[in-house]
């Protein structure tokens, strides 16, 4: 399959079961507070972890949380908070 069948597989999935296409497509999730709290859900687990940067494993995507005073507040097998002075979000592939 390519790219607009799997889109197109998703949307209707998503549609048939009357959910968001980011919770069937199994994407994760980023709420960010002001610049002092970051709420990820969907994560695979943290990669590399200091007071300035966080990467985060989600799947096809690393999340990348830049900052000064970076700590992991809470962490569960689907969701994790980070808070700090969070300067910058990187995703890349």
């Amino acid at each position: 399959m390519n790219r607009i069948e799997d889109h197109d597989i998703l949307t209707k999935t998503a549609e048939l079961l009357d959910l968001p296409m980011d919770v069937v497509a199994g994407l994760p999730s980023l709420e960010l507070m002001g610049n002092r709290q970051l709420f990820l859900t969907r994560h695979k687990g943290i990669l590399s972890y200091s007071d300035t940067a966080i990467d985060v494993n989600c799947g096809s995507l690393l999340v990348r949380v830049r900052g000064t005073e970076l700590q992991l507040l809470s962490m569960t097998a689907d969701e994790m908070r980070i808070g700090g002075v969070i300067e910058g979000i990187e995703l890349s592939r």
